[in-house]
């Protein structure tokens, strides 16, 4: 398993195809984050289906990848909006 941080910046045309699609797989943490455990094929067919979703030209995904949830510390100040 890895842990993984999803990023993106999305035309709004496609914001809500792939909220729907990242959340089959991942924790919605705030507008245009998620987060979760992932296989290292579930990040493979992740990366498929947003790569369908998106324009390349246009639209923006960054995905952080690390070993474990365990590397991966993070403070949240405000309202939290979604927990695992």
């Amino acid at each position: 398993m890895v842990y993984v941080v999803v990023v993106y910046d999305v035309n709004v045309s496609r914001v809500n195809a792939v909220k729907k699609f990242l959340r089959t797989y991942l924790t919605w943490i705030q507008n245009s984050v998620f987060e979760g455990e992932l296989t290292p094929s579930e990040l493979e067919r992740v990366k498929l289906g947003l790569k369908r979703i998106i324009k390349e030209d246009e639209d923006s995904i960054r995905i952080y990848i690390f070993r474990s949830k365990y590397a991966v510390k993070s403070v949240d100040i405000g309202k939290i909006k979604a927990h695992d």
